[in-house]
C-alpha cells in the first residue's frame, strides 16, 4: 500500500482544526434544560445555578452557540481588560439598538471612542461639582411635595427625580410635565424588553409591527418626539450654555438628517444610562434602609451631624462617608447594571480553556457581588464593608457596579454624587417605610428594577 506525501504548501492550504477545551457545564443544550429547571424570563436563577454548581467558569450551549459564564475576578479582568480588543458587546446588548441606535452603550470601535471623547468634558470633576446645586434643588422640590402618612411608589418618584436632574444638568432642559410622558414611554419599553431580546428577527419584524412590537414602536416614537423637541429648542436658542447637548451640537450640527439621527442616539443613550441606573439604585437603597433600622439610624445621625439642618452641597460629599457607604452596599446587593456580555471576535484562551470565536461571555455583578468568598455573609446589609480599610483589602473585579475596563461607565462620578446628595436631602426630613405586604422582587431588564415598584409610606423623622 503506497503512501501519498503532501507537499508543505498543500498542508498549509488545509490547516489543522483548532482543538478547543471547554469548561464544565450543562451536558444538554440550554433549550432543553431551561424548560425543566429555570424560568427563561429571569436569567439570574440560571447564573446563580451555574456559579453554585460549576464554580468560577461554566459552559453551556444555546442552539449551536457557545456561552461561557464567569464568576472570578481573574477571568473577569482577562475579558474586560487584558483581552478587551478581542471582545465586542454581545447580541442581547446589540438588540437594544432598536431603541438606542448607535449610542455609547451599543456602539463599537472608533464610533464609541469618538462619542466617549466628545462627552468626556461634561463629566470632568469641575463640571460635575457644578451640577450639585441642581441635584439638590430637584431633591428639595420633591422633598417638599411629600406629605406625612402618604403612600408613594418610590421607584416612580426616583425615576421622575433623576430624569429631571439629567435633563437640567447634561442637557440644559427643564422637562417638567414632559417628564411623565418620557417616563411612561420608557416604562413601556422596559416591560417589553425580554420579549424583544428573545424574539427572533425582531429588527426586521419591527417593520411589520405585530402587537408587542407595535407597542414598542409607539413608545419609541414618544421618546423620539421629546428628544427632538429638546434638540430643536437648543438650536433655536442658539446660545451655548456649556451643556453636554451643546457640546454635541457643536461637534455635529443637527441640520444634517444623518447627524441629527446620530445626535438622537447619543442623547437617548445618556438619558437612559444617566437616570435609570441612579433611580433604581435609590429605590433599592430606600428599601434596604427601611429593613435595617440600626443602619438607618446611623445614616440619619451622620446627616444631622454634617448638614446641621442646612442644604447639602458638593462640599459636603467628602464628609458624608457613611451615606456613600450605604449607597455602595445597596449597589452591591442590587446593582442596576446586573450583568454584562461580550462576544469573541477570535479564538481565545481563558485559564486552562481554549474557546472558539463567536463565543458569548457573560458576567453578572449580581452574582459576583453576592459571592461569600469576596463578601462574607453576603446577604447581610452592611455599609461598613465599604470603609476605607475594607476597600483597600478588597480584590479588584469583585465589585464593579459601573462596569470595568475600557467601557467603564463614563458617568460614574456623576452617579455617585447624585445618589449621595439625593439621599441626604430627602432623608433630612423624611424616613421611608415599606408598606406591609408589598412584594419586593428584582426584575432583570436592561437594569435591575423592582418588579412591583417600591410602595413606601412617608414618615416624619
Amino acid at each position: 500500500m503506497s503512501t501519498v506525501l503532501q507537499h508543505p504548501r498543500e498542508r498549509e492550504a488545509f490547516p489543522k482544526k483548532p482543538v478547543y477545551r471547554f469548561p464544565p457545564g450543562f451536558k444538554r443544550n440550554l433549550l432543553w434544560f431551561a424548560l425543566r429547571k429555570f424560568r427563561p424570563a429571569n436569567p439570574i436563577f440560571l447564573f446563580q445555578h451555574l456559579a453554585e454548581t460549576y464554580g468560577d467558569i461554566a459552559h453551556y450551549k444555546l442552539g449551536h452557540h457557545h456561552i461561557v459564564f464567569l464568576n472570578h475576578p481573574d477571568y473577569i479582568r482577562e475579558v474586560l481588560v487584558v483581552q478587551n480588543d478581542n471582545f465586542i458587546k454581545e447580541r442581547t446588548v446589540q438588540r437594544t439598538k432598536m431603541l438606542l441606535g448607535e449610542g455609547m452603550i451599543t456602539s463599537e470601535g472608533s464610533i464609541h471612542r469618538a462619542q466617549r471623547i466628545a462627552a468626556q468634558p461634561a463629566f470632568h470633576r469641575q463640571r460635575i461639582a457644578e451640577y450639585a446645586a441642581v441635584m439638590v434643588e430637584e431633591a428639595v422640590r420633591m422633598r417638599d411635595s411629600w406629605r406625612v402618612g402618604e403612600q408613594r411608589d418610590i421607584a416612580i418618584d426616583m425615576m421622575h427625580l433623576t430624569l429631571n436632574v439629567v435633563a437640567r444638568t447634561l442637557f440644559a432642559t427643564d422637562l417638567r410635565e414632559e417628564v411623565y410622558e418620557l417616563a411612561a414611554a420608557i416604562n413601556r419599553i422596559m416591560g417589553l424588553y425580554n420579549f424583544l431580546v428573545m424574539l427572533p428577527l425582531a429588527e426586521w419584524l419591527v417593520h411589520i409591527r405585530p402587537p408587542g412590537l407595535a407597542a414598542f414602536v409607539r413608545a419609541r416614537n414618544r421618546i423620539d418626539a421629546v428628544v427632538y423637541r429638546m434638540i430643536d429648542a437648543h438650536l433655536q436658542r442658539g446660545r451655548d450654555r456649556g451643556s453636554l447637548l451643546d457640546m454635541m451640537l457643536a461637534a455635529a450640527p443637527a441640520n444634517d438628517p444623518e447627524l441629527r439621527r446620530s445626535l438622537r442616539d447619543q442623547v437617548i443613550t445618556i438619558f437612559l444610562a444617566g437616570y435609570e441606573t441612579v433611580a433604581n439604585a435609590l429605590s433599592w437603597t430606600w428599601y434596604l434602609l427601611s429593613q435595617n433600622e440600626t443602619c438607618e439610624q446611623r445614616f440619619h445621625a451622620e446627616l444631622d451631624c454634617v448638614l446641621r439642618g442646612g442644604v447639602s452641597s458638593a462640599e459636603d460629599l467628602s464628609r458624608l462617608r457613611y451615606t456613600e457607604n450605604v449607597m455602595a452596599e445597596s449597589l452591591r446587593l442590587y446593582p442596576p447594571a446586573w450583568a454584562m456580555g461580550r462576544y469573541a471576535r477570535n479564538d481565545f484562551a481563558l485559564g486552562d480553556y481554549f474557546l472558539p470565536a463567536r463565543t458569548t461571555v457573560l458576567i453578572s455583578q449580581f452574582v459576583t457581588h453576592r459571592d461569600p468568598r469576596f463578601f462574607p455573609d453576603p446577604l447581610r446589609f452592611d455599609p461598613d464593608r465599604f470603609s476605607a480599610e475594607e476597600k483597600a483589602r478588597r480584590r479588584k473585579f469583585t465589585y464593579f457596579p459601573f462596569g470595568a475596563g475600557a467601557r467603564q461607565c463614563i458617568g460614574e462620578s456623576f452617579a455617585w454624587m447624585e445618589g449621595v446628595l439625593i439621599l441626604a436631602t430627602l432623608a433630612q426630613k423624611w424616613k421611608l417605610q415599606l408598606v406591609p405586604g408589598h412584594r419586593v422582587e428584582p426584575q432583570p431588564l436592561i437594569t435591575l428594577r423592582p418588579k412591583y415598584g417600591m410602595l413606601m409610606e412617608i414618615q416624619e423623622r
